[in-house]
């Protein structure tokens, strides 16, 4: 396993809709365990493929291991959000390709959410919280959407400065 370079803010590869994985190969598996790391190594609860580079529909998650639990990283290949809740729930997202920048965004409090797994099952599964929370933002990274995208705008406009030296300075983190 290896850390892998993680995508900033500016990068246009960061707004691009990632394609299917398809069939799940050595590769993905591979691929799968070193976002895995990165995320760990960042430290962070989520990590997208597109944030790497890498313009699939996979994303790893792990939304306790920073509380003290066990680390347990969840896999998810092709996700497809097919239920949410009406209700909305705000809540403080920080992003690994816009470090230091947390923003509260509003997102729906539960979702369902189908995926397939590193083996090939097929997943359904009920997430409210932290798990919906950071289903979501990895969900919107395979379509290009950034928390940039779901804060308003004055907020956005505050941030402006900060953003546009991320911008500026480009890379990977």
């Amino acid at each position: 396993m290896s850390r892998l370079p993680v995508l900033v803010y500016g990068d246009e590869r960061l707004k691009q809709v990632a394609r299917p994985v398809g069939e799940i190969t050595d590769e993905i598996r591979r691929l799968a365990a070193d976002m895995a790391e990165t995320m760990y190594d960042a430290p962070g609860r989520g990590l997208a493929a597109p944030q790497v580079g890498v313009g699939l529909r996979l994303f790893v998650m792990d939304c306790h291991w920073k509380d003290g639990a066990e680390r347990d990283p969840v896999v998810v290949i092709d996700p497809e959000i097919v239920w949410e809740s009406e209700e909305r729930a705000t809540g403080e997202e920080g992003c690994l390709s816009i470090p230091g920048l947390p923003m509260d965004v509003r997102r729906p409090a539960e979702i369902r959410l189908l995926w397939r797994t590193l083996d090939g099952e097929t997943v359904e599964r009920h997430l409210t919280g932290p798990e919906a929370r950071c289903a979501q933002h990895e969900y919107d990274h395979l379509d290009g959407v950034l928390i940039t995208d779901r804060v308003p705008h004055l907020r956005l406009a505050a941030l402006e400065p900060q953003l546009k030296e991320l911008a500026a300075h480009g890379g990977t983190v």
